[in-house]
């Protein structure tokens, strides 16, 4: 994990609205120092509108993001991954893949936005809100000295960032 950028994948049961935000999230903030991708374990194959019109609305490039299995990941030949997160309570739950590289993993839930009923300002906001909450967890990941911390340390934080 000294490398200069980690892989990161961010993990939903459906892969179409919270991992996708972290994905866009994570690239746009991580100035080429982490690469994240996102998977779910039951993707729904298509991404929330919604998530979209939240990245762009934050200046994200919002091309090429598509809903997709975590087994994609978990084969030989894909990138390994450093840390692996879960951003939704029954993704965190599920017996997951065995990861090549054996990543660091935590769960940073965040409610599910596209379950929000009601108008159509009222159901950007549930994702607006997501979305900033993953970003400051985003910052917080960045903000670490991670090629100075020792393996637990790392973790730890990881961890404790899932409850801010």
């Amino acid at each position: 994990m000294l490398d200069n950028t980690f892989n990161v994948l961010f993990v939903c049961t459906g892969n179409s609205a919270r991992s996708i935000l972290a994905e866009g999230l994570m690239n746009s903030l991580a100035n080429g120092r982490f690469k994240a991708w996102s998977a779910g374990s039951q993707p729904t194959g298509v991404v929330n509108p919604l998530a979209l019109q939240t990245l762009a609305s934050l200046h994200i490039p919002t091309d090429g993001f598509r809903s997709k299995s975590w087994g994609e990941f978990a084969g030989p030949g894909t990138p390994i991954m450093d840390f692996v997160f879960t951003v939704c309570d029954s993704a965190a739950g599920e017996v997951c893949p065995v990861w090549p590289g054996q990543p660091m993993s935590a769960h940073w839930g965040v409610p599910e936005p596209a379950a929000v009923q009601g108008s159509d300002a009222v159901r950007q906001q549930a994702f607006l809100d997501v979305a900033v909450t993953l970003k400051r967890r985003i910052e917080l990941l960045l903000a670490l000295p991670i090629p100075k911390l020792e393996p637990l340390a790392i973790q730890h934080e990881i961890q404790q960032i899932g409850t801010r």
